[in-house]
């Protein structure tokens, strides 16, 4: 590893019933582990923002979430607004069904949209890895990069199956060195995430990660 294991996570809780309390916590345990970063659902996006004012842990909130069928139009509304309400970074889930269509120029689109909407927010796309075939992964991958954004991400967590060690590589061979990689989705120890980084990841997606970091203690 190039840096701290803490800089590599994206402290995460995007289940539908949290709490503002757990936001709260949520946001706490970011700073206190100076994660790279706390992710929630847009409709706590605000007070996130006032809990983490100050700190060097960034916000990041999600678009499409989590099937990435919704419109271009209101996924690029979606993304302008969370950067207005100070998110630094969006992860945003592809028109799947698009991209199994064949339909790239769609695909294309939709992302791209996105990127211009996030204006200097950083963008993870979500290519939602357990539904494609080896080929739509790394067309997707390339989807991304064209789009002009920063990670290509393996999972929402909410679908079949999270990340692997064989699909961060796959992605990592087909984006190249300098490009961003997010595994997420079912990673909830320090084994795991070793191997997801030694893969290629360069950032982790995971509601252990608490966990995760004092598992490094024992």
């Amino acid at each position: 590893m190039q840096k701290s294991l803490n800089l590599y996570i994206d402290h995460t809780l995007l289940k539908p019933e949290a709490t503002l309390q757990e936001i709260e916590k949520l946001c706490k345990e970011g700073v206190e582990h100076q994660f790279a970063s706390v992710c929630v659902q847009p409709a706590w996006v605000a007070y996130a923002c006032e809990f983490l004012k100050g700190t060097k842990v960034k916000l990041c909130s999600v678009v499409g979430f989590p099937l990435g069928a919704n419109t271009t139009d209101s996924k690029a509304r979606e993304a302008q607004q969370l950067a207005e309400y100070g998110v630094q970074e969006i992860d945003m889930v592809i028109n799947i069904g698009a991209l199994k269509s064949k339909d790239y120029k769609k695909v294309h689109q939709d992302i791209k949209a996105v990127v211009q909407a996030a204006s200097s927010s950083i963008v993870k796309v979500i290519i939602e890895t357990c539904l494609l075939t080896d080929e739509e992964k790394q067309t997707a991958s390339l989807l991304s990069i064209e789009a002009g954004a920063n990670f290509v991400k393996t999972s929402t967590g909410f679908s079949k199956s999270g990340a692997t060690i064989q699909d961060v590589a796959l992605m990592r061979n087909v984006v190249g060195p300098d490009f961003g990689i997010k595994a997420s989705g079912g990673i909830r120890d320090l084994s795991t995430v070793l191997a997801m980084i030694e893969a290629g990841a360069t950032r982790i997606g995971t509601s252990s990660s608490v966990a995760i970091m004092q598992s490094m203690k024992k």
